[in-house]
This record gives C-alpha cells, structure tokens and sequence, in this order.
C-alpha cells in the first residue's frame, strides 16, 4: 500500500468513530455487531487477526468476549486509537501498524479472519484473499464484511462471493441491511460472507 493511503487513513482516524458502526458507542448498534459476529467464532478464547481493524472497535468486542485478538491496520493514528481504547476498556487485544493486503503474520495461527471493509480498498483483493486464508490453521472462518456503497465505491456481493468460492467452496452470503448494525437507514448494499473451508 502507498503513502498516500496510509496518509488518508490517517487522517481519517480522529473522526473514524463518529460513524455509529465503527465507533460502537451506541449500545443497540454494539450489541446488533455482537449479535453478528459472536456467534460466528463460537470456541472461546479463540485467536482472530483483524485486518483493516481501524480504531479497534471490532477487536474489542472479540476481545471482551474472551477471544485473542490481533488487530492490523496501515494507518498509524488508527492503531494508537485502537490501543487507548484497548486500554481503556481493559480489554486485552493486541495491534500493530501493517498492511492489511499483505500481513507479516504467521501463517496458519488464527482460527479466525474478520475483515471490515477492507477488501474492496485493496488493489489486489484475490491475492489478498489467498494470503488471509493462509494465515487459518484447519478449516478456520473467514468473516468478510463489504458492501457496494452509495457513492460507487465497494465491491459487489456476487463478485466478492465469486473471489471467496475462487479459493474456498464453503462460503455464505447474509445481505446486511438491518439499521441496527448501522445506526440508519441504508439504500446500498452491505453484505457478511462467511467462508469455511
């Protein structure tokens, strides 16, 4: 990924969770993403890598669940945001500063895969996709969530859905358009892909 990028998320990062899905403080939107991804990583203290993790707020909710959680993002002022939030909830989670497309994490260490949003931004999502499903031990999960938006950006439900079934046969679409998990109305299409080996 380019400076430039990095230079734009970072950026973005003060303001990140002004956004009621990426901040979680509203507590019905909180409990509508725990009631969504929880239940997806079923073994406790199970370890998961969170890709794109930006302030973190993913990461906590795994965390606090009793899962050990990674979280990596480019962005530099995310990744401190995401540790004073860690610290100040005394939720035990781990981030670092790295390249979503391609982490420098060991391969076959996580049980789980959670990426939010990250996938569409990625220049090359199906060698992104191949290298994140490397770093699953057994038939771990691959949690996407994506969405085409509005203003054009994204990445479409049948296409993302075509990448995963490229390298998994396991993979189901849930379409996302509960205003609980956004904290408004949608008209664009957000989606969760769920893969197993």
């Amino acid at each position: 990924m380019t400076d430039a990028v990095r230079s734009y998320w970072d950026d973005q990062a003060e303001t990140f969770d002004d956004e009621a899905d990426h901040g979680l403080a509203d507590p019905s939107v909180r409990g509508a993403w725990e009631a969504l991804l929880l239940p997806l990583i079923p073994e406790p203290g199970s370890d998961v890598a969170d890709l794109g993790c930006g302030t973190g707020s993913l990461s906590l909710l795994l965390g606090a669940a009793g899962h050990r959680v990674r979280g990596m993002d480019l962005s530099g002022n995310m990744v401190d945001i995401a540790r004073a939030k860690a610290a100040a909830a005394g939720v035990s989670a781990e981030f670092e500063v790295g390249d979503a497309s391609s982490p420098a994490l060991a391969p076959g260490s996580f049980d789980a895969v959670l990426a939010r949003h990250v996938l569409w931004a990625l220049p090359d999502p199906d060698a992104a996709l191949a290298r994140w499903i490397g770093l699953l031990r057994g038939s771990g999960t691959m949690i996407l969530v994506e969405g085409l938006w509005g203003t054009g950006a994204g990445i479409s439900a049948e296409r993302c859905l075509e990448l995963v079934r490229g390298h998994r046969r396991n993979a189901t679409l849930t379409m996302l358009g509960d205003p609980a998990l956004w904290g408004k109305e949608i008209t664009d299409e957000r989606y969760l892909i769920v893969s197993t080996a």
